[in-house]
């Protein structure tokens, strides 16, 4: 059986073990019916990748990681029909198979989209899971659409989640767009990106009551733990979170006199469940390509990283483990 490169983890390591992460050689993947097999040219390292590598054990089959990638088309399933050997694409994949960082993935047709034209490899791989992530967050769980008003709070504006929901809530919503944000270039990049006002999200109730002294009627929470009685404050009756985080034992029960709605979002749903929608993953990866393409939502890339091997992708889990990046950390070919 022929093999490819790969970077995997054999263990839950800090990543300050050269073992943590390690060049490996893995065997080119089988292709399901509508599997597409992608030469992967870039990634981008999200909080998932540390939450899954730090929370192995150890491994008999070295696990690939990574869910985020922009590469080409090498070949095709028997039933794939909405794509050919030879285009670009770009996709987030699903987290019961295995990962982006490696040379060759196959990954399920319904869930990748022709990248952007007007982005690189690495610009482009910065975008899939995030893109995802808040679109299923503003029109899945919200159904916000561009009569909607009131005032969206996102907290952590300046991450990689943030970052897109906030371009696509200005470009295709109606509702005023207030980002939280810590530091002095988080504010200056949520601004860059449209926000309609800037809070302190470590402050958040005095920050947000300063720029929506009325509350809010929406607010997309990244950081939900300890957090659950200000959201009880500052969102307004029959008001609506969305939530992306897994905080062990949350308590909802501040939010019940209010009647305010709570939704989860996990772009890993439709994947790991075969909805029978799947392919709207596939559709909205295009929708944004479009969006990109026409100028109106941009990269998220901060940070990019031209070492794919397991050191560059030690940096990059490095990078995004301190919680302070602004913005995508991208490791490309």
């Amino acid at each position: 059986m022929t093999t490819v490169n790969a970077v995997a983890a054999l263990d839950g390591l800090p990543i300050s073990d050269p073992a943590s992460l390690q060049d490996v050689r893995v065997e080119v993947p089988r292709l399901r019916p509508h599997d597409v097999l992608v030469r992967v040219e870039a990634v981008s390292v999200n909080p998932v990748d540390v939450k899954v590598r730090t929370g192995l054990g150890p491994q008999e089959v070295p696990r690939v990681l990574g869910w985020d990638a922009a590469g080409t088309v090498e070949a095709v399933g028997e039933a794939v029909t909405s794509l050919s050997v030879g285009e670009e694409v770009w996709y987030a994949g699903d987290v019961t198979r295995p990962g982006s960082n490696t040379e060759l993935q196959a990954v399920d047709e319904r869930i990748v989209s022709r990248k952007p034209t007007s982005l690189s490899f690495a610009e482009a791989a910065a975008l899939p899971l995030t893109s995802i992530t808040a679109w299923e967050s503003l029109f899945d769980r919200l159904r916000l659409g561009p009569g909607s008003t009131g005032t969206l709070a996102v907290l952590a504006g300046a991450g990689g989640v943030g970052s897109v929901l906030v371009q696509l809530a200005k470009q295709l919503t109606g509702v005023r767009v207030v980002a939280g944000a810590g530091k002095p270039e988080s504010r200056s990049w949520v601004e860059d990106l449209g926000a309609d006002a800037v809070f302190d999200h470590h402050d958040l109730v005095a920050s947000l009551g300063e720029v929506a002294p009325d509350g809010v009627e929406l607010l997309f929470s990244p950081n939900s733990a300890g957090n659950v009685e200000a959201f009880a404050q500052v969102v307004k009756p029959f008001g609506h979170v969305v939530a992306i985080d897994d905080p062990v034992g949350l308590d909802l029960f501040p939010l019940k006199s209010r009647s305010i709605a709570w939704h989860w979002e996990l772009m890993f749903t439709r994947p790991v469940h075969q909805t029978p929608d799947l392919a709207e993953q596939s559709r909205l990866l295009g929708e944004v390509a479009a969006l990109v393409d026409a100028g109106r939502v941009r990269t998220t890339m901060t940070t990019a990283i031209d070492d794919f091997s397991a050191a560059g992708l030690r940096e990059a889990h490095r990078l995004v483990e301190t919680g302070r990046t602004v913005g995508k950390v991208v490791v490309h070919r």
